[in-house]
């Protein structure tokens, strides 16, 4: 084998390494950011908690502003599959089942794996326009989803009962998460789940 090939296949697991790491890195921070916020962790932990050096960040990211997009984008990009995947043929089925998984005591303590709309919307919503773009993204995706399921009452079209419906269940668990008394916050998502599902 000539030096030459030998070189190029290094390059090429180089490259392959470097953009597993880069990986790492945001599927790490997605969690991180989720539980602790934006400024709650710098980079050097993020990129500890990634098994990586603190050297190499600027090698994969252009700024911590750069690796919050990419973070917020692949943990909305999770929150979308994880309601996807409730999402059956029986359409009034699935948009309680949606419901009441979202509304769960699970969901709301499961913070560095849960939604990115409740975990991350306080925070993108004091950011730049580069997170807030890929946030009202996953929001749109959201919408849509939920636009497929939900049975609007009378007059209300799809589109209105999505967004209600979506507004609901995140700014119930966003609550359910801020109070300390555990029978309140559970009260607060039994009181919403009752909420949607009546209507």
């Amino acid at each position: 084998m000539s030096n030459t090939s030998t070189k190029a296949r290094a390059m090429k697991v180089t490259r392959e390494k470097a953009e597993e790491n880069r990986q790492q890195v945001i599927e790490t921070s997605s969690r991180l950011f989720r539980e602790k916020g934006f400024d709650g962790v710098g980079v050097s932990t993020l990129m500890q908690a990634a098994g990586l050096t603190h050297g190499g960040f600027y090698k994969q990211f252009e700024s911590k502003d750069d690796l919050i997009a990419k973070a917020t984008q692949a943990a909305l990009n999770q929150s979308r599959e994880q309601l996807s995947s409730l999402v059956g043929k029986d359409k009034g089925a699935s948009f309680e089942t949606a419901v009441r998984h979202y509304l769960s005591d699970g969901h709301r303590n499961a913070i560095a794996n849960g939604c990115a709309l409740a975990s991350l919307g306080p925070d993108a919503a004091r950011h730049g326009p580069q997170v807030r773009r890929v946030m009202q993204r996953g929001v749109e995706d959201h919408i849509g989803m939920l636009e497929s399921i939900v049975e609007p009452q009378g007059d209300t079209s799809r589109r209105d009962a999505a967004i209600a419906t979506l507004a609901t269940m995140v700014g119930a668990l966003m609550l359910a998460r801020t109070v300390e008394d555990s029978s309140l916050s559970s009260e607060i998502l039994e009181a919403a789940t009752k909420a949607i599902l009546s209507e």
